[in-house]
């Protein structure tokens, strides 16, 4: 399966397993941890407060415009009461991607086929806003390019997460979720009385 950074940072956010909503990233370890494990190039990376509510902004931008790109499908039962306005969203994006101005740079190891990578235009940039700007840019690359047209709430009772289509005919984000909304609908049917109304 293809990594997509934005749709990783958007699953911060996931079922806690007891009908409730967990955060990943409740502090500036949590955050840390994450960068670390995530984002290339910032094994060094250490958060704090500021960065970790500069990231938790971003990602309630993305996951704003994550809804208005499933839209006219539901989005993530997470986000439905308390979105983001889409033109607030896109502009806090767009602001946080270019919070770190960056130029195209050639990398060729030996043995390797060349790669384009983006790096920092100036040094001594505050890591922090690098790696919000980072995520902001991935999120930008995801929203403009054509895997938003495969991107999917998952529709699974209480699963909160999105994800990426990888065949026609699958509903959910993993084969848990199917299960759970199989069973659901099984209940549904046998139990016509406990519906909700």
């Amino acid at each position: 399966m293809e990594r997509y950074l934005a749709l990783e940072l958007v699953s911060t956010i996931r079922h806690d397993g007891d009908g409730g909503v967990a955060d990943d990233l409740v502090d500036p370890s949590a955050l840390t941890a994450w960068v670390r494990e995530h984002v290339p190039d910032y094994g060094d990376f250490t958060a704090d407060g500021a960065a970790l509510a500069d990231v938790l902004a971003l990602r309630r931008a993305v996951r704003a415009l994550f809804a208005r790109a499933v839209a006219p499908a539901q989005p993530s039962s997470a986000d439905a009461r308390r979105l983001t306005p889409a033109e607030q969203a896109l502009a806090h994006l767009n602001a946080a991607a270019a919070r770190v101005p960056v130029v195209p740079r050639l990398v060729w190891e030996a043995e390797e086929a060349p790669v384009a990578r983006l790096v920092p235009a100036a040094e001594g940039d505050d890591p922090a806003a690098r790696v919000v700007a980072e995520l902001a840019r991935a999120a930008v690359g995801f929203l403009a390019g054509p895997e938003r047209e495969r991107l999917r709430a998952c529709t699974a009772p209480r699963c909160v997460r999105y994800f990426v289509k990888s065949h026609g005919r699958q509903e959910w984000c993993k084969p848990s979720c199917g299960n759970r909304a199989r069973v659901a609908r099984h209940y549904r049917r046998h139990h016509p009385e406990a519906a909700p109304s």
